[in-house]
């Protein structure tokens, strides 16, 4: 069961979420680069978003066959969060099968 961020406290004032610290950008245009036509902006964006969002947000934002099927391309983006992502993926995937 997902606990994610309720929406009025996901985003600053000017519409930057949380997890988008580091770059001045708002969550439409975020949501727009998790589903461009180009798979890198796509895995650049979904490698992000799982190394600086908690990943009850993630994947709020992300379904799990997504990361699934962008998993390859996402993975050298993930920083120091690849393990915990190898071991949650298959467990999420266990519990719902």
């Amino acid at each position: 069961m997902l606990n994610p961020t309720p929406p009025e406290k996901l985003c600053d004032q000017r519409g930057r979420p949380y997890f988008l610290w580091d770059v001045d950008t708002t969550l439409e245009a975020f949501q727009s680069q998790l589903v461009d036509a180009d798979p890198d902006i796509r895995a650049h964006a979904i490698g992000k978003l799982l190394r600086q969002a908690r990943p009850d947000d993630a994947l709020v934002l992300v379904p799990l066959a997504q990361i699934r099927k962008e998993w390859e391309r996402v993975v050298p983006y993930l920083g120091n969060r690849r393990a915990f992502w190898t071991w949650l993926i298959p467990e999420l995937e266990r519990r719902a099968g």
